[in-house]
């Protein structure tokens, strides 16, 4: 007989099935690979990468340059697989039995699949109609339900709106618990929390190299804290949970980080441009966004998208079942020929050219 471990089959998963689509606009990747001087340069370094040691020198190289540019010490930054990773050890560090997760809702998927992982209570906090959150309110959910740790997604995924770093200060600051700022999107924002982290004890930042640097096949994160929390929240993770390549993969994309400002202007650029576009064509909600996507609202969105797949055309949808984002879908940005295309099929399909 196999004896799973208590309700590991109520546990909910994240539906990770990927199908390769002809436009792949579903999953906020970047939908170009690195520019050719840092793929160059990357393969480069692979060729010199020796496979019979651990990583430890290629770990902290990445460490001690986070560091460096953040102007903080190399034992206040944590690397993981992928930002995800990271929020996953953070809740394992904080929950437990009888501990309480409060998160915003909706936000990303993970953060009530994580909570219950750490057998920890997740709380969601649910954001108003326009998907904003109420900072005040937050702060009194979490005092009230005496949280061991706050969650916000900044900019918020998969709603694309955000909170100003005021708004973060004013939380971290109300709050005696753990406090953690997802900040996936951060560099389509260009606002970031990092600088409060010498300030509050409670407060963590964690980043990724999978959307703006386009490194999401190599699964590549950070967290940047106080020492004694990187310290207790390092004990979570495995020896050696990094892979050499993946980590020379984003010490040379780090250090070229300056090739992909055109890239990153160039989504918001076109995020703009398609959020304009689609404005016009009426019957449909497009909600405010700062990150590389846009989320829309419209009675025939379960019609478009299958509309769309026939296509060979990829987004996001929404199903009943996710909380608030009934007739949602969210389309990340692509090269602006990839838009145009996608933005003539919902036209003609608000059109009834289907």
């Amino acid at each position: 007989m196999l004896n799973y471990r208590n309700e590991l089959d109520k546990m909910p998963s994240y539906d990770g099935v990927e199908k390769d689509y002809r436009i792949k606009m579903n999953a906020n990747e970047s939908t170009m690979n690195l520019p050719p001087t840092v793929e160059e340069r990357v393969m480069n370094r692979l060729a010199l990468v020796t496979l019979n040691r651990y990583p430890n020198e290629e770990y902290y190289s990445l460490t001690n340059q986070l560091a460096k540019n953040f102007g903080v010490e190399s034992n206040q930054v944590i690397l993981g697989g992928g930002s995800s990773e990271i929020i996953e050890k953070v809740f394992h560090a904080f929950g437990g039995a009888g501990r309480k997760i409060v998160y915003p809702q909706p936000s990303f998927s993970m953060y009530k699949i994580y909570a219950k992982a750490a057998e920890a209570e997740g709380i969601p906090f649910a954001l108003n109609d326009k998907f904003d959150l109420d900072v005040d309110a937050f702060i009194k959910t979490v005092q009230e339900t005496g949280a061991n740790l706050a969650v916000v997604c900044n900019p918020n995924n998969p709603t694309g709106n955000a909170l100003t770093v005021a708004q973060i200060e004013k939380i971290v600051a109300s709050i005696d618990c753990a406090f953690l700022v997802d900040e996936a999107y951060v560099e389509f924002y260009g606002q970031s929390a990092v600088k409060l982290v010498g300030k509050y004890r409670n407060l963590m930042i964690a980043r990724t190299f999978s959307k703006a640097y386009g490194l999401a096949g190599a699964r590549v994160g950070y967290m940047i804290a106080q020492s004694e929390v990187t310290r207790m929240v390092n004990k979570t993770f495995m020896p050696y949970h990094m892979n050499k390549l993946s980590l020379v993969a984003a010490d040379i994309v780090y250090q070229m980080r300056d090739e992909f400002v055109p890239r990153i202007q160039m989504m918001i650029a076109e995020r703009k441009r398609m959020a304009t576009r689609l404005k016009e064509l009426g019957g449909m909600e497009i909600f405010p966004s700062e990150t590389n996507f846009l989320l829309i609202r419209l009675e025939e969105a379960a019609a478009l998208r299958e509309y769309l797949e026939r296509l060979d055309i990829g987004i996001r949808y929404f199903s009943s079942g996710a909380a608030g984002l009934e007739n949602c879908l969210r389309i990340s940005m692509g090269t602006r020929t990839e838009n145009d295309e996608v933005f003539a099929a919902i036209k003609n399909f608000s059109e009834g050219i289907r």
